[in-house]
């Protein structure tokens, strides 16, 4: 488990010095259940830090490639005793978040690095309690060991600075991002400097799956599948960070 500490703490650090392209799946079943993914392409990491990637993911010199699997709940299980010491509340945010499951994809060759976790959700309309439980992943870093638990560092991941609401009731499908005053003055002290520089080149998209075919959708730039059940919107990562409003989505169906 340290290695795997080391490892995603790494790769972390690297995500936010390099820019890097995300998609934020959604596949809907006709139940209603289905999968929630994030997904983040980062071959540009491979340019800059290749073979420490591959030190730190445990590549040997002949091997090719790598396909690591793993859980947040064996996150949790290194981290029990920090959990027990959180409120109740804190806790049962955390224990939402066990089902997801992370997989790191890195192939030099094809200039390949895929970072995905996903898990599956019984409605759509509990997905935005599940990205607002992400923050409590940062209360598992303590002092000493800041620079070694990647589960805090992720609570990063998936917070555009927003509470998001999703629903869906079979005819409308809708992404809501709200932005308190309090999150539009950190996004506009969030948005200066290296950081605006690294994603600017960035992109973040929506890729919904729906078991049903879509009439309409409130984005005219979204662009459909041949059946009209999967919708893709792209997006500036720098609208996700700095403007999430813009990533509200309303989708109707046939």
């Amino acid at each position: 488990m340290t290695k795997l500490y080391k490892l995603l703490s790494f790769l972390i650090l690297l995500v936010t010095l390099t820019s890097c392209n995300f998609t934020e799946n959604i596949d809907v079943q006709p139940d209603g259940t289905g999968k929630f993914s994030l997904e983040m392409d980062g071959a540009g990491l491979l340019a800059m830090a290749g073979d420490k990637l591959g030190n730190e993911l445990g590549m040997k010199n002949n091997a090719k490639a790598i396909d690591s699997t793993f859980s947040f709940k064996e996150i949790f299980e290194a981290k029990k005793d920090s959990i027990a010491k959180l409120s109740p509340e804190q806790q049962a945010m955390i224990k939402k978040l066990e089902n997801f499951v992370m997989n790191i994809k890195m192939n030099p060759e094809a200039q390949q690095l895929l970072f995905s976790m996903n898990t599956p959700f019984k409605s759509v309309n509990e997905l935005g309690s599940l990205m607002e439980s992400m923050s409590a992943m940062k209360d598992l870093k303590g002092k000493s060991d800041k620079n070694s638990n990647p589960a805090a560092m992720l609570s990063g991941i998936g917070n555009d600075n927003s509470k998001l609401t999703f629903s869906y009731d079979g005819k409308q499908f809708t992404r809501k991002a709200i932005v308190s005053k309090e999150a539009l003055s950190k996004i506009a002290n969030d948005s200066t400097g290296m950081a605006k520089m690294i994603f600017a080149s960035s992109k973040y998209t929506l890729k919904y799956h729906f078991p049903k075919a879509v009439k309409s959708v409130s984005n005219p730039d979204a662009l459909f599948s041949a059946d009209r059940k999967t919708i893709t919107v792209e997006y500036p990562f720098t609208d996700y960070s700095e403007n999430p409003e813009k990533l509200n989505l309303n989708v109707v169906f046939e």
